[in-house]
C-alpha cells in the first residue's frame, strides 16, 4: 500500500488529523498552483456524487493536475470489469492517484493492497468517508476554538452513514463527545460501541440528543432505506425533524451541520436550512480546500 493513501478515520492518529487540518488551512483554490503540475489523477467513482466529484475535481486542478472522471455506467466496468483489474488498468495508463467512491465497504482498502499508487476513499459503502470527516472538522474549528472537550450530535440514519462513523473516529481522536441520536431502526444501540474508547453516547430521544451539543449534525434520510421497517417518514419527522422551534433545544451559540445533499421538509426545515446558525454552505466550501491537502499529501508534495 502506497503511504499517501487515505483510506479511512481509524487508523489515522491525532497528529495525522492536525497535519491535514494544518495543510488545509495553508491552500487557496482561488490562487491555481503547480504543485501537482503533470500528475495524473483519476476520478473513479462507482456510485453518483456531486459535492464530493466535484470538490475533489475542482482541488486537483487548483494544484496543477490533470482530472480524468470514470463511471461504472460509461466504462468496461459495466462489461463485468473487475476492481482489481481496473486499478491494473489505470496504473498501466500512467496513472498518478485514485480518488475512488465504491458502493462496497473496504473496496479501496483492497484496491490499495494490489496497487503502488495512492487511493483516496471518497465513500465505500457504510464504511467511512474521510475526506468528509476532515472537512467537517475544518467547519468546526472555523466556529469553535478547539474540538477537546466539544459535545457533538449526529441525528438521523446512524446505521447506514460511513459520515458518522468517520467524524465519530476523528472527533472522539481529538477529545470530543460525540452523541448519535435517532430512531432504534436508523440508531441501534450496538453504534456506542463504534469507536473503541466508549466515548460515544446513543439516545433516540432528540431533545435528550441535542440539548447541550455544540454542534448539530443532520443525516440525509433515505426514503428507499425505510421500506420494510416499522418506521414511517412521517413518524421520522414529527419525531427528529429539525425545525426552528427546536433549534430552540440548542445552546445560543450552537451550529447546525449537513453533509448533504439536504432534504428540505425531511431532516429538517428549509427555516433550519437557510438559518444564520446553518454552516452548510461552509461544509461544501472547506470540501476544496481539505481536498487539495489530502491530494498533496498523498502525492508527497505537503
Amino acid at each position: 500500500m502506497n503511504p499517501g493513501s487515505l483510506l479511512d478515520i481509524a487508523s489515522l492518529s491525532a497528529q495525522d488529523i492536525r497535519s491535514y487540518l494544518d495543510l488545509a488551512d495553508k491552500m487557496d483554490p482561488l490562487q491555481p498552483q503547480t504543485l501537482l503540475a503533470g500528475k495524473r489523477v483519476i476520478l473513479l467513482f462507482y456510485e453518483a456524487s456531486t459535492r464530493t466529484r466535484i470538490s475533489f475535481e475542482l482541488a486537483a486542478k487548483a494544484l496543477g493536475a490533470t482530472t480524468i472522471l470514470i463511471t461504472a455506467a460509461a466504462s468496461s466496468i459495466e462489461k463485468g470489469e473487475s476492481l482489481l483489474d481496473t486499478g491494473y488498468t489505470l496504473r498501466a495508463l500512467n496513472a498518478d492517484a485514485i480518488v475512488m467512491r465504491h458502493p462496497s465497504s473496504g473496496a479501496p482498502h483492497t484496491l490499495s493492497q494490489h496497487i503502488d499508487i495512492p487511493v483516496i476513499n471518497a465513500g465505500d459503502g457504510m464504511h467511512e468517508h474521510p475526506s468528509q470527516g476532515l472537512l467537517d472538522a475544518r467547519t468546526i474549528l472555523q466556529h469553535k476554538k478547539k474540538l477537546d472537550g466539544l459535545r457533538l450530535t449526529i441525528v438521523g440514519d446512524i446505521f447506514h452513514s460511513r459520515v458518522a462513523r468517520s467524524n465519530a473516529h476523528l472527533l472522539t481522536k481529538m477529545g470530543a463527545h460525540v452523541t448519535f441520536c435517532g430512531p432504534p431502526e436508523l440508531c441501534p444501540s450496538v453504534a456506542a460501541k463504534l469507536v473503541p474508547n466508549g466515548s460515544v453516547r446513543v439516545t433516540h430521544d432528540l431533545e435528550d440528543g441535542i440539548r447541550d451539543a455544540d454542534v448539530v449534525m443532520l443525516l440525509r434520510i433515505q426514503k428507499e432505506r425505510l421500506e420494510g421497517m416499522e418506521l414511517r417518514v412521517q413518524d421520522y419527522i414529527d419525531r427528529f425533524q429539525m425545525t426552528r422551534e427546536r433549534l430552540g433545544w440548542i445552546k445560543p451559540d450552537a451550529i447546525v451541520m449537513h453533509p448533504g445533499p439536504i432534504v428540505r421538509g425531511l431532516e429538517l426545515t428549509s427555516e433550519v436550512a437557510d438559518h444564520e446558525r446553518a454552516v452548510i454552505l461552509n461544509q461544501v466550501h472547506n470540501g476544496v480546500p481539505t481536498r487539495m491537502a489530502i491530494l498533496a499529501r498523498a502525492l508527497g508534495k505537503a
